[in-house]
């Protein structure tokens, strides 16, 4: 099954209009990035067609939230999915399901089950790519313009012990994500330490 793209577009151009500028880390590339994440490993982890589609469209709403809050988005995604998904053609069960999934990409993440835990990697997937020094700039940007107290040196900070409390949940990121998130660990704690 395949998601319908006339719901892509729609949410496309929700975030491009809706998001602030300031957003450098969670914006429609991010969203496209989790969606391609989310079918890259579900395929792995051997999802059914629908599996894939339900993945696909948590992915392109988990961020959604966005639009009108910072803190507390995943709920206001669920909300907007709630609101918009029936017009799509998803029932009450695949709305729960994909609201299931969005709240797993809230951190600390505690996905529930399969699907969950998926979606939960793809969002920071990331961290476990030659990329991660990049896209995790480019949230402390996104941090630093909504806190105008957040300093480099407490952002390293936090990131090393975000990094060294987070753990990936699916056997697919485990053997192609984990090395590539271990050295970046231990990049910046080098840095720290300079």
């Amino acid at each position: 099954m395949h998601i319908k793209q006339d719901m892509v577009d729609f949410v496309i151009s929700l975030l491009n209009n809706k998001i602030p500028d300031s957003y450098y880390y969670h914006n429609v590339e991010h969203t496209l990035y989790v969606m391609h994440n989310a079918v890259e490993i579900g395929k792995a982890e051997k999802c059914t067609e629908k599996e894939i589609e339900l993945l696909k469209t948590a992915a392109l709403w988990h961020d959604t939230g966005y639009i009108s809050t910072y803190n507390g988005h995943e709920e206001e995604s669920c909300v907007l999915v709630q609101q918009y998904l029936p017009g799509y053609g998803y029932d009450a069960d695949d709305i729960s399901r994909i609201c299931g999934m969005i709240m797993a990409t809230k951190i600390p993440q505690s996905p529930k089950n399969k699907l969950e835990e998926i979606i939960a990697d793809a969002d920071l997937a990331y961290l476990g790519t030659e990329q991660a020094a990049v896209l995790a700039n480019n949230l402390f940007k996104e941090l630093d313009a909504l806190n105008l107290l957040l300093t480099k040196a407490s952002w390293n900070k936090t990131e090393i012990s975000f990094l060294k409390n987070h753990h990936y949940f699916t056997a697919y990121c485990k053997q192609y994500r984990q090395q590539a998130k271990n050295d970046y660990l231990n990049l910046l704690i080098k840095q720290d330490l300079i």
